[in-house]
């Protein structure tokens, strides 16, 4: 019988989806399930990035080129201008999403068994890029118990050896909702310049900070252009997942160089994705003035509601839409699991993502689990009420 690769073997699943056959098999059984375990937005995309599809008159789907389109990649740089971040069209690569990012970005600069530190808990999928890439992710801890701030600079130089090549940061952080201050950005270049390493930095959620904070990019550092690598996504700023455009932005040339010889190896990215995401950059910034404060809500009735319940521990979130959940548990993949199954509350119940899957530490985050805040404020409430009477039940 035909071998799968030992690499397909250790692929990790996904603790995001891993868990659909049994949400599938409860909604057959009549029972309403509140996803909580997944960062899907139910904010509406803009109307200017649909009407953008409907309206087009192409009559061939023809490839674009490899970087995607000049004309969207200058307005991209226009928009990173706003955010103090000048760079050209040059220095943008357009992708299938982040995740085609992270992919070409680790092929570019690392070789099998090089290393990459990454402050832990992390987006799970940073586990399946990196072993699809044959590299090895290399975990700092962060703690509940300091909100998931940036480890000690002496943490990270304990861990870099001849094989490290980059430092990766998801910023504001999924799971954590942590926001990485300008202070502790600054600690993260001194340490790359030190070092001679990348700093990748997965901005996706940059619109999404809180209480009056503000997003600072690796770019808007000085002295890191040869360092910096973001990695970026229209998915969740304009309510655009199934579109899968994103892109990576750097200023090293060689780099994008390496980058782009894996874009023209996928030939390009989708064309009218990248149409719906060419005139998403002409939302208003109503759209996020009142994106932002319906999510701020969502925050704050989620913690507040989360905080009502004995022996549970929650960090609050500085941005994004995630926080992660210490239960009084041992096992937060049976309880997620058993929640499906087993367990409803007049015919509701609630799916989460076990936090295991978002550390490379074995035996770390076992009790944990990570939220998504993307349901409106009434079903949040809900969902932590089901929580409550799931813990009490499954505790007993």
């Amino acid at each position: 019988m035909p071998q799968i690769s030992s690499k397909g073997k250790a692929m990790p699943q996904s603790p995001i989806r891993k868990l659909v056959p049994f949400a599938e098999d409860a909604k057959k059984r009549g029972i309403k399930v509140y996803h909580l375990n997944i960062g899907q937005p139910d904010i509406k995309t803009p109307q200017v990035a649909l009407d953008a599809v409907k309206n087009n008159t192409l009559q061939t789907i023809a490839y674009s080129r490899s970087e995607g389109s000049e004309v969207y990649r200058t307005k991209i740089a226009n928009y990173y201008k706003q955010h103090d971040v000048t760079v050209d069209c040059n220095d943008i690569i357009v992708t299938t999403g982040g995740s085609e990012a992270l992919l070409f970005t680790f092929g570019s600069i690392m070789d099998v068994d090089d290393e990459v530190i990454i402050p832990e808990p992390f987006y799970a999928n940073y586990n399946g890029f990196s072993t699809a890439s044959g590299v090895k992710v290399v975990p700092v801890m962060s703690t509940i118990n300091d909100g998931f701030a940036l480890p000690a600079i002496e943490e990270f130089e304990k861990l870099i050896t001849p094989n490290t090549k980059a430092i990766l940061i998801c910023n504001p952080g999924n799971p954590t909702g942590y926001l990485y201050s300008k202070a502790e950005i600054k600690k993260l270049a001194e340490i790359v310049k030190k070092h001679d390493l990348f700093l990748i930095a997965d901005e996706v959620y940059r619109e999404f900070t809180y209480d009056g904070a503000k997003h600072y990019s690796v770019l808007a550092e000085s002295g890191l252009d040869e360092h910096a690598i973001i990695i970026d996504s229209v998915s969740k700023r304009y309510s655009m997942c199934g579109a899968r455009i994103g892109c990576i932005v750097s200023k090293n040339k060689d780099f994008i160089a390496s980058a782009l010889k894996f874009a023209q190896a996928r030939l390009s990215p989708p064309t009218y994705a990248q149409i719906a995401s060419e005139a998403a950059l002409e939302t208003p910034q109503s759209y996020f003035d009142e994106v932002i404060e319906e999510y701020s809500e969502r925050r704050d009735t989620l913690i507040s509601e989360l905080k009502k319940i004995d022996n549970v521990k929650v960090a609050t979130p500085k941005g994004a839409f995630y926080c992660i959940v210490e239960l009084p548990i041992k096992n937060a993949d049976d309880f997620a699991q058993w929640l499906l199954e087993d367990f409803n509350v007049n015919g509701e119940t609630i799916m989460v993502a076990p936090a295991a899957g978002f550390y490379a530490t074995p035996g770390v985050g076992l009790n944990q689990i990570r939220i998504a805040y993307v349901l409106n404020k009434e079903s949040l409430i809900q969902s932590v009420a089901i929580l409550k009477a799931a813990l009490n039940v499954y505790q007993n």
